[in-house]
C-alpha cells in the first residue's frame, strides 16, 4: 500500500487544521512491474499534504475570475478526465478549440496538449487554463488576481493546508504554489488497473475477441502500436530513468480542405508552432488508456464514436464530402506513412474494439481519492 493510501485510511488528512505527521510528508508511487515511475521535477516533490491541497484546487471554481469554473468542469473523473464534449466551455460560453484530453497518466507524458512541443511540465501546462485568452477558460489575469487569492484566504480550510504542503515558504497562499499542488495533485491520476493490466499480472484473463483484438493492436496488419505501443499506450512517454525523451507528432489524415494537406485554423497542429508545411496536422498521439469513456474523439471532437474512429483507420484517413472541411485526407501529402488503408473485416473490428474497452480502469473512474471534496465537506 502506498504511503498516500495509508494516510488516507488513517484520516491523517481528515481533519483540516491539524498537523499532519511526518508520514504524510512522503510519497511512495504503488505501480505495477510494467509500469516506471514517473518523472517528478526537483521543485515540486510530491507530498500527500501537496496532493490533498491539490484536490481541494482542482474542484474549486473560485479559482476561475467569474467563480464559474475549475479544472474539473473540463476534467470529470468519471470520464477518466474528460468532459464528454468535442470542445470545452470556458469562461461565458467560449469554447476551447480543442477536444479536452484526458489527464490519466499525465505524469508521464513527454509534452502536453495536442500539439505544443515547448509545454514539457503539468506545471507549464496548468498556465494555459488559467491565463490564456484565447480562449478564455479561468480567467485569471493581472488585474483580478489578488482578488481570486483573496477569495481562498477567506476560506478557512486553505491557510492550514497551504502551510502543510508548502512547511518552506513563509506566505504559501500564491499562484506559484496553486500551479504547483494542482500539478501534484494531476501526477496521482494514475491509471494501471484495466483489465489488461490484470491480464499482463496473471490475475485476469481476456476474452477470446479481445485476445485477437490484442494481436491486432500489437501486430503489423493493424500497426496501432507504432504509435500506441508505450504502457500509456502513446509515444511521448517520460518516466524517471527516461534517458532519451522522443516526441513524435502525427498526421493522420483528417483533413485535407484544400487538396494540399490543409487543416482548418486555428488547428493545424504543430505547425502553428513551427510554420513549416511538413508540419500540418501534425499531432500527438494520446494515450489509449479509458479510451472507451473519453469520446468525442481526435484533437478537434470531430468523431463521435469508438467504433467510427476505428473505420477512419481502417481507411487511412477520412473524405468529407461536403461543407467548408471537404476534401479527402487519405491523400493528405502530409499523412504519416503509418497510415495506410489497413481494410478490416467487421469481425476484426469487433475485436480491436473489444481489446481497446480492456483498457478502461473502473477503479480510476470511481476512486474515492479523484472525487470532489467540496462535495463531503459539511
Amino acid at each position: 500500500m502506498s504511503v498516500y493510501r495509508l494516510a488516507m485510511r488513517l484520516g491523517v488528512l481528515v481533519g483540516i487544521g491539524a498537523a499532519l505527521p511526518v508520514m504524510a510528508q512522503t510519497w511512495s508511487w504503488n505501480l505495477p512491474s510494467h509500469v516506471p515511475e514517473p518523472r517528478v521535477p526537483a521543485d515540486n516533490p510530491m507530498s500527500t499534504a501537496k496532493v490533498e491541497l491539490g484536490r481541494w484546487l482542482f474542484f474549486d471554481t473560485r479559482l476561475s475570475a467569474d467563480g464559474s469554473r475549475s479544472c474539473a468542469s473540463c476534467h470529470h473523473p468519471d470520464r477518466a478526465f474528460t468532459d464528454g464534449r468535442a470542445r470545452s466551455e470556458g469562461m461565458a460560453g467560449q469554447l476551447t478549440h480543442r477536444n479536452a484530453p484526458s489527464l490519466a497518466n499525465s505524469a508521464w507524458n513527454a509534452t502536453y496538449n495536442w500539439a505544443a512541443p515547448a509545454i514539457v511540465s503539468l506545471e507549464r501546462q496548468m498556465e494555459i487554463p488559467l491565463f490564456g485568452d484565447d480562449p478564455i477558460e479561468m480567467g485569471v489575469n493581472d488585474n483580478n488576481r489578488a482578488q481570486i487569492l483573496q477569495r481562498l484566504r477567506d476560506d478557512p480550510l486553505y491557510l492550514p493546508l497551504f502551510r502543510q504542503a508548502f512547511p518552506d515558504q513563509a506566505a504559501p497562499l500564491n499562484m506559484a504554489s496553486i500551479i504547483k499542488a494542482i500539478s501534484a495533485f494531476q501526477r496521482t491520476l494514475v491509471s494501471v488497473d484495466s483489465r489488461y493490466d490484470r491480464y499482463l499480472q496473471g490475475k485476469q484473463a481476456l476474452s477470446a475477441a479481445e485476445q485477437r483484438g490484442m494481436t491486432l493492436f500489437f501486430g503489423e496488419r493493424a500497426e496501432c502500436h507504432h504509435c500506441h505501443g508505450s504502457f500509456n499506450f502513446n509515444d511521448q512517454v517520460v518516466h524517471a530513468g527516461s534517458r532519451v525523451v522522443e516526441t513524435p507528432f502525427h498526421n493522420t489524415g483528417l483533413y485535407n480542405i484544400d487538396a494540399a494537406g490543409g487543416f482548418p485554423f486555428p488547428n493545424r497542429g504543430l505547425y502553428e508552432s513551427t510554420a513549416k508545411p511538413e508540419d500540418m496536422g501534425a499531432f500527438r498521439a494520446p494515450g489509449l488508456r479509458n479510451v472507451a469513456v473519453t469520446g468525442p474523439y481526435m484533437h478537434d471532437g470531430s468523431i463521435a464514436s469508438l467504433e467510427a474512429v476505428i473505420d477512419f483507420y481502417s481507411e487511412g484517413g477520412r473524405v468529407i464530402r461536403s461543407g467548408p472541411d471537404q476534401g479527402d485526407g487519405r491523400l493528405n501529402p502530409h499523412k504519416s506513412g503509418l497510415i495506410a488503408r489497413i481494410g478490416l473485416s467487421d469481425e476484426e473490428k469487433e475485436d480491436l474494439l473489444a481489446f481497446l474497452k480492456s483498457l478502461t480502469d473502473e477503479t480510476l473512474l470511481n476512486d474515492p481519492r479523484f472525487s470532489d471534496p467540496w462535495k463531503h465537506k459539511h
